[in-house]
């Protein structure tokens, strides 16, 4: 199999290198800039997605309002359900550029998805993305009450990654973690030489491909992560503990500058003992997620990232059926009077529990 950059997607770059947003290299630019070419992406879909509904709500988590959006796969409200994070550097990118991509994975994988419109740089600094989409990822583990996963792409994989390790924490329990393309070390601002030499990825692929690495550190700069940028908040690679975190697939893209280090991330949570599918796909780019429409290839890699999110849930869901059998089997096991049962039992059975 060749292993040659994907052709239609290399014209696809040459085109959108060519769209009227691109010559405006500002913040402001570049939200235009992502808009346009993700509506001009979408427009080339041949059968796009169709989901049952999709409507926009305010979630009001403990930390406060939260904008999302909601789509809705079925005439029914799904029991699963992802709360989804979109990319864009943490700058750029909302729930219209990545409207799409929230209709692939409800309609293919089945469950409704969240799209969490979180707080962007540089107007809202590191830990604001994270904060909100943390206190938003809370706010449905205390609302639904099926399976629940994380998923995102680029800056967004990065946010699920490191809410899924919070809510390890926690004690929240997730179905699952779905990182395409994610970053997961920005230790050094992408610009330190010495953590860049660890992902070979980053020097050949820094240009040419659509994400670049100069493009990295512009985002790492307007971020503004404390210190080194090692915080497990935006860099979950450097997390001390892996272990117990939830189960995840990861999808990385062979011409990518960001490739090495999600293959990194997936090899650590597999050395941690978490149960993770890493796809590598090495004929696509950064952004193939959103570009159905431009590659067959490309097509394919998004919809088995909605199948293996489908996986995640449907495992994640078996699961908690079973703590609840077991559950239900340890209050059958109960003493019948409160005698000769321990006291933590007793004070539950007086109380109701």
């Amino acid at each position: 199999m060749s292993t040659g950059f994907d052709p239609d997607i290399a014209e696809w770059l040459r085109l959108r290198a060519a769209d009227p947003t691109a010559a405006d290299e500002s913040v402001e630019g570049a939200r235009r800039h992502s808009l346009a070419v993700n509506e001009r992406s979408l427009a080339l879909l041949p059968n796009p997605p169709v989901p049952f509904a999709e409507h926009a709500t305010v979630l009001e988590t403990a930390s406060g309002p939260v904008p999302a959006l909601v789509v809705e796969p079925a005439a029914r409200p799904a029991e699963a359900a992802v709360a989804f994070f979109h990319g864009g550097g943490w700058i750029a990118g909302d729930l219209r550029t990545h409207r799409q991509h929230m209709r692939r994975l409800a309609v293919e994988s089945g469950a409704a998805v969240i799209g969490v419109d979180y707080r962007l740089a540089p107007e809202h600094p590191f830990p604001a993305a994270f904060d909100d989409c943390l206190a938003a990822t809370l706010h449905l583990a205390g609302t639904r009450t099926g399976p629940l996963a994380v998923a995102g792409d680029s800056a967004g994989g990065q946010l699920a990654a490191s809410v899924a390790l919070a809510c390890r924490d926690l004690g929240v329990r997730l179905a699952g973690q779905l990182l395409v393309v994610p970053v997961t070390d920005v230790t050094g601002g992408y610009a330190d030489p010495d953590v860049n030499a660890r992902y070979p990825s980053r020097a050949e692929r820094a240009d040419g491909y659509g994400l670049t690495m100069a493009g990295m550190r512009w985002f790492a700069e307007l971020y503004r992560p404390p210190g080194r940028g090692g915080d497990r908040r935006v860099s979950p690679l450097r997390a001390a503990d892996l272990a117990g975190v939830a189960p995840a697939a990861v999808h990385t893209a062979g011409f990518d500058p960001l490739r090495d280090e999600g293959a990194a991330y997936a090899a650590a949570l597999e050395a941690a003992g978490v149960p993770v599918v890493h796809r590598d796909w090495p004929t696509l780019n950064h952004g193939f997620f959103g570009l159905g429409g431009v590659s067959a290839t490309a097509a394919r890699a998004a919809s088995q990232a909605a199948t293996d999110l489908r996986s995640l849930l449907q495992r994640g869901g078996r699961a908690a059926a079973k703590r609840a059998v077991i559950q239900r089997g340890s209050m059958i096991a109960v003493p019948t009077t409160t005698q000769d049962a321990p006291a933590s039992i007793a004070a539950d059975a007086d109380a109701g529990a």
